[in-house]
């Protein structure tokens, strides 16, 4: 018989709703004006937590809190201006939430250097031969240093603590290789589309690795790190894109930005106490084929 005296030291719930509670948890979202980053905030507000919205520019933070607030109005959120690539920034961004908090719980790295490839790119230096290296260290920087950064000064509180969450956001290009095909317009040869930058499958690569490496490190310190990965995501891309993806994904259409908002609250909150180090992957089916 299985010996009953087995520890069990995660969070204890009785029912959906306490598994999926996140009242009072701070969560700081990175790159939180984006085109995710509201819905990341709108799916902690959803369970109670009071999300805390980084950006670089204090006008996408307030566009950002004015939104959520017509949402959900006399709920508590915070908005903070730090450059993620900073190390002194990063320092004051988390001591002035736990300065304001005396907590901090759930950190999701979602700030990105995303192009959205409707077309106005230059298509020379989206090659590998052209590509520019100030444009390789600034993806590099944001996606990867920053959310390193990140990482490192929220891991402080939460070690103390002996608590808290970290996802990191990242891409079905970080787990398959981008079909540059999708890019090409009717009529285009290949090698005359733009190109999906090398840099974003790098930085989205090494967040699905690094979350694998900061699991192990800080589990024993009750701290769980996943990886989040929505895929095609919809904004008024080009139609041809559309298509062409569309083609390519089982489902056989593209996403709509509220279709990880679970996928999320599950992550950071205890209904996943027992996940750490894995991938959460919502793409249509597109990396099975």
């Amino acid at each position: 018989m299985y010996a009953p005296k087995h520890p069990f030291k995660g969070p204890k719930y009785e029912t959906f709703q306490q598994a999926f509670d996140l009242t009072g948890r701070v969560a700081l979202i990175t790159g939180g004006g984006g085109l995710l980053g509201p819905r990341h905030a709108a799916a902690i507000l959803e369970l109670g937590g009071i999300p805390v919205i980084n950006e670089i520019k204090r006008e996408k933070v307030d566009a950002t809190l004015k939104a959520l607030r017509k949402a959900f109005p006399k709920r508590e959120m915070h908005g903070v201006m730090a450059d993620i690539t900073n190390p002194d920034d990063v320092e004051a961004m988390v001591e002035s939430v736990v300065k304001t908090y005396g907590r901090l719980d759930i950190l999701v790295n979602n700030a990105a250097n995303n192009p959205t490839m409707s077309g106005g790119e230059d298509v020379k230096k989206t090659r590998l031969e052209e590509f520019p290296l100030d444009a390789w260290n600034g993806d590099v920087g944001v996606g990867l240093t920053g959310a390193f950064l990140c990482c490192k000064v929220v891991s402080k509180p939460m070690i103390k603590a002996k608590r808290g969450v970290i996802v990191n956001i990242s891409s079905d290009m970080g787990i398959i290789s981008p079909d540059q095909r999708v890019y090409l317009k009717p009529g285009q040869k290949y090698g005359e589309q733009a190109f999906k930058p090398i840099t974003y499958a790098v930085v989205k690569g090494g967040l699905v690795a690094m979350t694998r490496w900061l699991a192990t490190y800080l589990a024993p310190f009750e701290i769980r790190v996943n990886t989040l990965t929505p895929a095609s995501v919809f904004a008024e891309q080009p139609e041809h894109l559309v298509n062409n993806l569309a083609e390519r994904i089982p489902l056989a259409r593209m996403s709509h930005h509220d279709e990880f908002k679970g996928a999320l609250q599950f992550l950071c909150a205890d209904a996943s106490s027992y996940m750490t180090g894995q991938n959460l992957v919502l793409d249509g089916g597109r990396s099975i084929w």
